[in-house]
């Protein structure tokens, strides 16, 4: 059915507890914010809504409770690309080494050996932040070539499957981002850029098992998320119910803020070690294909702008060398 070892990712998330443990204090922390700002949100609403009658008072506190989560959501949007640094390519680097066989510290060393592998190949955030961006959009270019050749099969009813593709796909390419990262971090090229353009053309000559295997985990991670959805959807009503006055969308806002929290704390990581064994053997000892590389520039800005930056790079290294 699939391509990855579930007990190859777990032992491998095992081996890298102190990341998962900074995951979950990230991520809870994250879902407790939007909770307490969410209340203190609610809690001024109501009590401007003192001034009026309940019908006010109940309509204050709800859009309180509304520009708290906002407020929130837009400092949170801010701090994303610090989190990818920190945080998420931190883990990819210690992962990248144990799955070649290399030994890695314990405790919080692990964490400051990464960060010190991650400052080496992305001397600032918002570098390793475009390059995701970039990432992202060749993935999603390559994800619509297969939709497009998916709608053209004669087959009834295509047009609706295709949208529901179209959705899956979305999901599954979720984790492939950051094994492109992975792979640019297991290079230690000096042109981080040229190896995330070789990783993805590398990506895209073998995305049947990719995607395959990307789908594979879609649904698992989902499922699983969904399941902690519905465990959680108790006690996040007894939080809208301690909040002043009344809520009624908050009990599945929250419910769904604590099943991300449990995707991007466990799921999500479980998930890219399961795509990092993949990836690194349907690629093991191949060469980038020119063709793919022509077609990947052919259909995809994000491509052309990403090759354009690692043939920058490559000629200011080369200019370097010569001036010594």
């Amino acid at each position: 059915m699939w391509d990855f070892s579930i007990g190859g990712a777990l032992g491998m998330m095992g081996r890298t507890l102190p990341f998962i443990v900074l995951r979950m204090a990230v991520y809870f922390g994250i879902t407790l914010g939007y909770i307490l700002v969410t209340g203190v949100g609610a809690g001024v609403g109501w009590g401007i809504g003192g001034f009026g009658d309940e019908g006010f008072r109940a309509s204050t506190t709800m859009w309180g409770g509304f520009a708290g989560f906002g407020i929130f959501g837009a400092i949170m949007y801010w701090a994303r690309e610090y989190i990818l640094y920190i945080v998420k390519a931190g883990h990819i680097a210690v992962l990248v080494e144990l799955i070649d066989g290399k030994t890695m510290p314990q405790g919080r060393s692990q964490i400051s050996h990464a960060t010190a592998v991650v400052k080496e190949r992305f001397p600032q955030a918002s570098v390793l932040f475009l390059l995701d961006r970039l990432i992202i959009g060749v993935i999603r270019a390559i994800t619509g070539l297969v939709r497009g050749i998916f709608t053209i099969l004669p087959i009834p009813g295509v047009q609706q499957l295709s949208s529901i593709l179209s959705a899956f796909l979305r999901v599954a390419v979720g984790f492939i981002d950051e094994v492109i990262l992975a792979h640019a971090i297991r290079t230690g090229s000096d042109n981080t850029w040229m190896s995330a353009k070789e990783a993805l053309v590398l990506y895209g000559q073998n995305y049947k098992p990719m995607l395959k295997n990307a789908a594979w985990l879609a649904l698992i991670v989902y499922v699983l998320s969904f399941v902690v959805f519905l465990v959680m959807l108790a006690p996040a009503a007894l939080v809208v119910y301690l909040m002043p006055g009344a809520w009624a969308a908050g009990g599945v806002v929250f419910a769904l803020l604590f099943a991300w929290s449990v995707k991007a704390a466990l799921l999500e990581p479980f998930a890219i070690a399961c795509m990092m064994q993949v990836f690194f053997k349907v690629t093991d000892g191949q060469q980038p294909n020119p063709e793919w590389d022509a077609k990947l520039e052919q259909m995809s800005g994000k491509f052309r702008k990403l090759k354009e930056r690692a043939l920058g790079e490559s000629q200011t290294g080369a200019g370097g060398a010569s001036e010594v």
